[in-house]
């Protein structure tokens, strides 16, 4: 079985997706920004990285789980992309209406790190079965969308104590309505 990467994805549409997708890490970012004391500079280093290359594998594993169920799905596709996106978006929207407790840290701990990377990473696993349905190149979006979730994180962090009284969890509704327009433009650009 040979594997066809599809067509490349525009960089536009690309950033858009990684924008979305980033949110989470970059709220967590501004949280985790707050309440570091110390070791700042590698505790923002070590979370940049963590989350951005989560935020890269999770897409791959997407897609190539994905391209195996294509031949079956293939009518249906832009639905299924349309679906996932709007309900990733929509539930980054309702999650940013909950309130999270959080205690003081000193420093931050690997655990916690590689914890947050999967949570924060879970919606690019969707992305990256949308991916394959579209039947899209996987190499080019990833490669933005961890560079995107990298840069985000890091300043995220180092803003964290200003922006985080302001914005706090309201942060990932940008990021849910993103998704959603995305979604909405492949079922549209599908059906018309």
């Amino acid at each position: 079985m040979q594997i066809n990467f599809g067509a490349t994805m525009d960089i536009f549409t690309a950033i858009l997706i990684a924008l979305g997708l980033a949110m989470d890490a970059f709220a967590v970012s501004i949280a985790k920004g707050i309440v570091i004391e110390r070791r700042r500079r590698k505790s923002a280093l070590l979370l940049a990285s963590f989350f951005g290359g989560f935020q890269m594998l999770m897409p791959a594993i997407g897609y190539f789980a994905g391209f195996s169920l294509r031949e079956a799905i293939m009518g249906i596709d832009h639905w299924i992309a349309f679906s996932l996106l709007t309900f990733i978006g929509s539930k980054m929207i309702y999650d940013s209406s909950k309130k999270k407790d959080e205690k003081e840290e000193v420093a931050l701990k690997i655990q916690s790190v590689l914890t947050l990377s999967i949570a924060t990473s879970i919606d690019a696993l969707m992305v990256g079965l949308s991916f394959a349905f579209l039947q899209t190149s996987v190499l080019e979006p990833i490669l933005v969308i961890g560079f995107v979730t990298f840069s985000l994180s890091l300043m995220g962090f180092f803003f964290g104590s200003g922006l985080g009284r302001v914005f706090g969890n309201k942060i990932k509704i940008v990021g849910g309505f993103i998704l959603i327009v995305i979604g909405l433009r492949i079922l549209m650009e599908h059906l018309l």
